[in-house]
């Protein structure tokens, strides 16, 4: 063959013609056979095409390889070209290049080649090659072929396998839809099997792997779509996508064929697109949420090669780094493509034009932002692609541009991550561009979601006019909101999300209890660093930043950035402090995994590089040569103190409006002078310091304990520190692929220890892969979460993944130390927001590693320490006193006998608490959690607790009645269901009852109460403490129809009697035959569909339940509480009140609502509070009707000169049923 050199059968330009049409006809060969090719004289196995060279010739061999100068001179040029034999069987391709003037000088060497290779009759039908595809209005084609290259013999013969010569090598895969269901799921799960909703592909593989959802986001239908996948044929008959996948590509491409509504131009400034009559058309996109497991890069692969197949042939494909474009490719060619098609954008020099006619750009999301001489890669790649662009944009590890519209840090506002700004311009440059977003971790915060402009949940056609008003309500919702974006996407057919089961996985918290000494010492250094703080203020008064006598700020920005740098020290050296005292129980637990037959994986973040890299630093020659480096968390205060900590000497000035600041003096020749007092401070300090204990690091103490031979770094640091078996240390390099070596000889076994942080991630694979030399059980230890919740659940997807021999143990280790849940919290708080945002359930985000009471970011906890604040500053805690608290932990919160108007954060406030002792840290919590436990109680019994999705358990659930609130084409797309729960009472055993008591010891207490005379179990539970600051005893009462707290002053004030066990025994028995006999029932309303137009409407109380109906239906909804139900009706303008039952006007009443009892009349039934007892109490009578209600039982009550009307609690049912009549 002699392909053309430099241009595609369209005649455009195409440096890589001859290798993309070598490649295809290898791809057509039968193996064995021999193809003879002449080539353009860059073709070769050196140089810059080598990796071109190697990627089109790859599974062959190079029988001979000539270079000819003059062979074409008779035809006008002197161009050299190159002769090669390739023979269709794996061999070697660097074979020595002949070189001689002409063609008849090789004459000799031609003769002289062996024969092609034989190809048995098995190995033709197990790698039988398929007919070139043809190219949308063309013809026959040598510029891709689509077998699955070096896969598995399959059993197929090739006649049933290939199509005719006539057939095209694609196939329109079609589907056939299936009747809506919801999931095959037990009612009290987090989890549920997928399993396909609306389409099915016939003869389609399973997932090889079990794969999940939320069991709320598989309560939700997506729309059925219209569009055909286009697949080649090897895809579909070799089951290449599994079922899983041909669904996630069939609705990415449908929702990509629709449009968003509205037109919109380019703003001048600024990223925000705005409405313009005469503005462009903008594709919707599609977001793939899948997480590990489910096999994101293919399905990117089955999208982009479906428009390949149809003639659109230029894309583009963004990730996280460029290491990935590897797996870009891998994925590329299972699915038929060529290595080629996939080229990297560095390999075009910034200010050259892209040459590329047809294939897949790919770049990482720095290349995306970079600029050089004037122009930026996005200019390059906008040139590029031209204006009218069709071609598909897939954001791989989307989550990469979060940063986009900036937030609110410490300092103020910040700006937009370069990288995410990049990504939207490009989006907004491209409307009819087929955008496809692709994270498992999309967001942790609903502001992280701005980069998804192609979704449509603002602009035109929504309830939010831009992404500010959508962020604010949404933020204002809470998490319930949160998981609403997730579910109302699915809804709308634009995002799906799923992930590996986590059947098998088993989750066994580590934790380990602080020993004496190690308490003394963390003690030790709480007093180390209260001292450092307070000898920082005297030097910043010694030297000038803050008047000593005034204590007013000379030197703002100074003091700003003394105080930053102190407190990121204080909290980077207790969270090291803490890491390294877990050591104890981490290196027992991890030689147990090693004795018992499994391998350990330890997850951190914190490496210490920088650290040594410091200490190496100030070492001359001959210290080097023999190294006695201490890397312990002590260095971090050490380092603070002699880099840090402030001496510069300040001088006062005053403005020219008389006001006094300072700033910093030089001497003569502009050397900085630095403060005398200062420097004694600080050299006192490191010399008391340093006589303390070392503490070792936690990830050089690991690889100490079972030595560099049996521990796998996989960390990105470029050198470590070993210390070796006579005590001595080793300062060892590390080059970039060590961490992937020693990878390597963990999976192969050769070790069984590998620890990595997050440079490793990323994209790798530490599982019991089948495929592995290990097998052994993975035990996971999460040693250090770190602050990026998306890391943290990355790192975990490291060893859970598909094709495994078993499912990992996850082992989070911690230590009793109350300060450490600071570093839970806020991971907590965000693990909280991922799973909502990009699983549609909070729940999900943590993978049942923290619990929800981890999370002290939450607005009750905020709420509760407002209240401590109060009660500490009115002297009402018994943990601290003020005065000391603010000094040990520097917080300024009193202002001329006040409390400041801006009181510090939780986050910083978590922080202070940190450094304290273990002791007055301890206290502290108790205090506060019982502040926030209080609020947390009262929500429920309110029913305003945002518990996140929650599951309607009953016996028999039907729908009573349905409603219409929004339509959409005709089609209802929310609606309000009247449903109807039926369930029986299941009762706690009485054996059950009496173990809770035996447990309990002398606090259990049997009790009945006299006026009902029912029975309860009494356990003592945690204390609370109340909004006056007083600690009051709280107690569980187990009953046979649930459990319950009571405070200890109602416990004196009620009725419950103590009686004796056997009484006790014989009475709890009987009641639960009483309720089992009795099946309960109820009437809600539940608000279900496409919620997010109507989210304004529905109030603030955020209850969302699932259920399953009777006849199989599952469904997913907010609950509408009675007392409102009629109110949105009017506010929809909708017609046809609910009838609401007397037991529902009358709870609703009491639980805060004002509901109408008889609109006829004008009565209304709310709460009231009377001399602090809850009364009900009728508004709109008239004084004419008050005879007839007093007789119904209603009594009135002057109270300030006003005639009140009142019902009795206990009769209300019966009054209300009247009035209504």
């Amino acid at each position: 063959m002699n392909p053309p050199f430099a241009r595609n059968a369209a005649g455009k330009d195409d440096p890589l013609a001859a290798a993309r049409h070598i490649a295809a006809a290898l791809a057509a060969l039968r193996p064995g056979g021999r193809l003879v090719a002449i080539m353009p004289d860059g073709f070769s196995g050196q140089g810059r095409k080598a990796e071109v060279f190697a990627r089109a010739l790859q599974g062959s061999t190079v029988a001979a390889h000539f270079r000819i100068e003059d062979a074409f001179r008779s035809h006008g040029t002197r161009v050299a070209i190159r002769l090669l034999a390739i023979d269709k069987v794996p061999g070697n391709l660097n074979t020595t290049v002949v070189q001689r003037p002409k063609l008849g000088d090789l004459l000799a060497f031609v003769t002289a080649m062996p024969p092609r290779a034989v190809c048995p009759a098995d190995d033709v039908c197990a790698t039988a090659s398929v007919p070139i595809p043809e190219r949308a209005g063309q013809g026959k084609s040598l510029f891709k072929a689509f077998g699955r290259r070096a896969s598995a013999p399959v059993s197929v013969p090739v006649a049933d396998r290939c199509p005719s010569a006539d057939a095209p090598n694609w196939v329109d895969v079609q589907w056939k839809p299936v009747a809506a269901h919801g999931p095959d799921v037990a009612t009290t799960d987090v989890y549920a099997a997928w399993r396909p909703q609306r389409i099915a592909f016939e003869g389609a593989a399973d997932h090889p792997a079990a794969l999940v959802e939320s069991a709320a986001m598989a309560s939700v239908l997506p729309p059925l779509p219209a569009y055909v996948p286009r697949l080649p044929r090897s895809v579909m008959e070799n089951q290449v996508l599994s079922a899983a996948q041909l669904e996630t590509v069939t609705h990415a491409l449908d929702a990509t064929s629709r449009d968003l509504p509205g037109r919109y131009a380019v703003p001048e400034k600024g990223l925000e697109l705005v409405p313009h009559a005469e503005g462009q058309i903008y594709r919707q996109g599609f977001f793939l949420g899948d997480g590990t497991g489910a096999g994101k890069g293919r399905q990117l692969a089955g999208i982009l090669m479906d428009q390949w197949l149809r003639g659109n042939r230029r894309h583009i494909w963004l990730s996280e780094n460029a290491s990935l474009q590897v797996d870009a490719i891998r994925d590329w060619e299972a699915l038929g493509g060529m290595a080629l098609d996939i080229q990297s954008m560095a390999k075009f020099r910034p200010d050259a034009r892209i040459t590329l006619s047809e294939g897949i750009l790919f770049l990482s999301y720095a290349t995306l932002r970079n600029a050089s001489g004037g122009k930026t890669r996005l200019q390059q790649l906008l040139e590029w692609c031209g204006p009218d662009f069709e071609g598909c944009i897939l954001f791989d590890e989307a989550h990469a541009m979060g940063g986009v519209a900036g937030g609110e840090g410490r300092f103020g506002a910040t700006k937009g991550s370069l990288q995410g700004l990049a990504g939207v311009e490009l989006q907004n440059r491209l409307p009819r561009a087929r955008v496809v977003y692709a994270s498992a971790t999309g967001a942790t915060d609903i502001n992280n979601l701005a980069y998804a402009v192609r979704l449509g949940l603002w602009g035109e056609g929504t309830q939010f006019p831009d992404r500010t008003s959508f962020t604010a309500r949404i933020r204002e919702g809470g998490i319930a909101a949160m998981e609403l974006v997730a579910r109302e996407l699915k809804a709308m057919g634009v995002y799906t999300a799923r992930s590996l089961s986590y059947a098998g996985v088993e989750y066994d918290i580590l934790e380990h209890a602080l020993t004496p000494v190690q308490i003394a010492d963390f003690d030790a250094w709480s007093e180390a660093w209260s001292v450092i703080h307070r000898n920082m203020e005297s030097a910043l008064a010694a030297s000038g930043v803050t008047d000593p006598l005034e204590g007013r700020t000379l030197n703002g920005p100074a003091l700003a950035a003394a105080r930053s740098r102190f407190q990121s020290s204080v909290q980077r050296f207790f969270g090291q402090l803490l890491l390294a005292m877990k050591l104890p129980t981490l290196l027992p637990a991890i030689q147990s995994a090693l004795d018992n037959g499994m391998s350990a994986v330890v997850q951190l973040v914190s490496t210490s590089e920088a650290l040594l890299d410091r200490r190496l630093a100030d070492l001359d020659a001959q210290e080097r040569a023999e190294l006695a480096i201490d890397l312990s968390p002590r260095e971090l205060c050490l380092s603070y103190l002699q880099n840090a900590f402030p001496t510069r000497a300040m001088e006062s000035y005053v403005d020219e409006d008389g006001n006094m600041f300072s700033r910093p003096i030089s001497d003569a020749d502009g050397h900085p002078v630095h403060c005398a007092d200062a420097l004694r401070l600080r050299d006192d300090m490191i010399e008391m310091l340093g006589a303390l204990p070392p503490i070792a690091p936690a990830l050089d103490a690991i690889i100490t304990r079972f030595g560099a031979d049996a521990v796998a770094e996989v960390t990105g640091r470029t050198r470590r520190l070993l210390t070796l078996p006579d005590g001595s240390q080793k300062l060892q390099s590390r080059s970039a692929a060590a961490g992937v070596a020693d990878a390597n000889l963990f999976m192969a076994g050769s070790k069984r220890i590998l620890v990595f942080s997050d440079a490793g991630g990323t994209g790798r694979s530490y599982h019991a892969s089948l495929a592995a030399a290990n097998q052994q059980r993975r035990v996971h230890f999460l040693l250090e979460p770190g602050w990026r919740a998306d890391k943290a659940i990355q790192g975990l997807g490291r060893t859970n993944r598909t094709h495994q021999a078993s499912a990992p143990i996850f082992r989070p280790v911690t230590t009793d130390c109350r300060g450490e849940r600071r570093f839970i919290s806020t991971i907590a708080r965000r693990l909280d927001a991922l799973g909502a945002l990009t699983r549609g359930q909070r729940q999900t985000g943590g993978q049942n590693l923290f619990d929800p009471a981890d999370n002290l970011e939450s607005e009750y906890a905020r709420e509760a320490l407002l209240q401590w604040y109060r009660l500490l500053h009115a002297g009402k805690l018994t943990s601290c006193q003020f005065a000391s608290f603010c000094e040990r932990t520097g917080l300024r919160l009193e202002h001329e006998g006040s409390l400041v108007d801006n009181l510090p954060p939780i986050q910083r406030w978590l922080n202070r608490i940190l450094a304290l002792p273990i002791a007055l840290q301890n206290a502290i919590f108790d205090e506060f959690l019982g502040l926030v436990e209080a609020r947390i109680e009262a929500a429920r019994k309110a029913g305003t607790f945002d518990a996140g999705v929650e599951t309607v358990v009953a016996d028999r659930l039907t729908v009573a009645e349905r409603r219409t609130l929004l339509e959409r084409d005709g089609a209802a797309i929310t609606e309000l269901l009247t449903i109807e729960a039926q369930w029986a009472v299941r009762c706690p055993d009485i054996a059950g009852i009496m173990e809770r008591a035996r447990r309990a010891g002398g606090s259990a207490r049997f009790l009945r109460n006299g006026r009902s005379g029912k029975v309860a179990l009494l356990v003592r539970t945690r204390s609370r403490l109340t909004d006056d600051g007083l600690s009051i005893s709280c107690y569980a009462l187990h009953r046979p129809g649930g459990r319950s707290v009571i405070t200890d002053p109602d416990l004196a004030e009620s009725h419950w009697d103590d009686l004796s066990a056997e009484s006790f025994a014989r009475l709890w028995q009987a009641e639960c035959a009483d309720l089992e006999a009795r099946p309960q029932t109820e009437r809600f309303f539940l608000a279900t569909g496409r919620l997010l137009p109507i989210w304004n409407l529905l109030g603030d109380e955020a209850q969302v339940r699932r259920l399953v109906t009777q006849d199989g239906r599952s469904l997913l909804g907010r609950i509408v509480p009675a007392g409102t139900v009629n109110a949105l009706l009017d506010k929809l303008g909708l017609g046809g009140a609910v009838q609401l039952t007397t037991q529902e006007i009358v709870e609703a009443a009491l639980s805060g609502k004002v509901v109408p009892i008889d609109a006829r009349q004008g009565l209304s039934l709310r709460r009231s509070r009377v001399n602090g007892e809850a009364r009900l109490e009728i508004l709109g009578f008239e004084a004419r009707a008050l005879p007839a209600l007093k007789a119904k039982g209603c009594f009135t009550e002057i109270i300030q000169f006003r005639t009140r009307l009142f019902l009795p609690v206990n009769d209300a049912d019966r009054i209300v049923g009247e009035i209504a009549a």
